[in-house]
């Protein structure tokens, strides 16, 4: 029996889970089909396993007509995966996410529409509140822009709100994003229409441990949390209020040892009450930009942007600007400028100003600065 299919067969025996088949692969150095011929005080060997769950392991899987059943399942799941041209991806595979790996409880198999980004490729977790507010969902563009220009895959969840955000705001500037979902790869409810799903199989993919044609369920999510948390090397919690499920990843990344960020809010917003509560106790480091999290994420993170900008300022690529933004340039100087005195330079009322100002920022031709200000970034340099 290959080993994707035994996997798939021990994940039916009762009692087994993501953590139990772990340490079966590991006590039986990577031979899964030695479980097969595993008696049970062997069996016993393994961590987490006593006599009882020994016994019903080995009764299973000695249980001619059960063991014939649960095969034919996991063929069946397989056969199911290819109608939907998914693969599945072992624990045992190199082509495994080597971070997900490292955690308590990773799935045995990863089923996966479209292509994983390169095992060595770096990834970050993005996750919010499904009542994104309109600062939630700049934030998210303009930190995910950045984190795309240098070389960063993201990761989200696919809910509605600051996820759906992410993903959109990845594959607008040309990054790779993988959308981790709660059910199985064949169902993307939050998505009914395709209008986002088929562009991440394109340029990303979408990924469960959920079979095919399995219900959605409110346990499931924090299932499917721990693996946004877990295949990256850090999560950013972009709104939240003080319960959902952004804190929940949160608190599994912080488990998983994994680096978590938040972007500070409003002490008034509802929705920034939870990331300012991690900062505030040290759970969570405040970010205002992509640089913040590439500096704090080490050598890895740190190489990939310095050969990127290193490129960028040999190629030296123009910016594609409006009149309306060029204008909103030739209006400013050397210094901060207050967004008051900026509308009357320019003659645009402040809420069409603060369009053109982020969409500059996006552009980098502008840094925005605590009080209103903003300075033109070719003026930092």
């Amino acid at each position: 029996m290959e080993n994707t299919i035994l996997l798939l067969v021990l994940s039916l025996i009762p009692g087994i889970g993501p953590a139990r088949i772990k340490a079966i692969t590991k006590h039986l150095h990577n031979r899964l089909t030695d479980v097969l011929h595993t008696d049970v005080e062997e069996l016993m060997q393994i961590t987490g396993i006593g006599e009882a769950l020994a016994r019903q392991i080995y009764n299973f899987l000695h249980h001619t007509r059960t063991l014939e059943t649960a095969e034919k399942s996991a063929e069946e799941q397989i056969s199911a995966l290819h109608r939907y041209n998914a693969t599945a991806i072992t624990i045992l595979d190199p082509l495994y996410p080597p971070l997900l790996k490292e955690i308590y409880d990773p799935p045995p198999c990863l089923f996966v529409r479209g292509t994983l980004p390169p095992a060595t490729s770096p990834c970050i977790a993005v996750v919010g509140t499904r009542q994104a507010s309109l600062y939630g969902r700049q934030s998210t563009t303009l930190l995910c822009r950045h984190l795309v220009n240098c070389g960063v895959s993201i990761y989200s969840g696919m809910a509605y709100g600051i996820d759906m955000a992410a993903h959109t705001a990845t594959l607008e500037h040309g990054g790779v994003t993988v959308a981790v979902l709660a059910t199985g790869v064949d169902t993307i409810y939050t998505d009914p229409k395709g209008k986002l799903w088929p562009k991440i199989i394109e340029h990303g993919a979408l990924i469960s441990e959920e079979w095919i044609g399995s219900a959605l369920s409110p346990e499931k999510f924090p299932k499917r949390n721990r693996i946004i948390s877990g295949i990256c090397a850090g999560t950013i919690v972009v709104e939240s209020d003080l319960k959902g499920g952004s804190l929940i990843t949160a608190a599994t990344a912080l488990e998983q040892n994994r680096e978590v960020f938040a972007v500070p809010g409003s002490i008034f917003s509802r929705t920034s009450r939870g990331t300012n509560r991690l900062i505030q106790q040290g759970q969570a480091k405040a970010v205002m930009n992509g640089e913040d999290i590439i500096a704090e994420l080490g050598p890895q993170f740190i190489k990939s942007y310095a050969a990127r900008t290193e490129a960028g300022q040999k190629s030296s690529p123009s910016i594609d600007l409006t009149s309306q933004e060029q204008a909103i340039l030739n209006s400013m100087g050397t210094e901060p400028m207050h967004i008051d005195a900026l509308a009357s330079a320019t003659a645009i009322d402040i809420s069409s100003l603060l369009v053109h100002l982020f969409e500059l920022e996006l552009k980098t031709a502008v840094i925005q600065q605590p009080g209103q200000l903003f300075q033109r970034k070719s003026m930092l340099n």
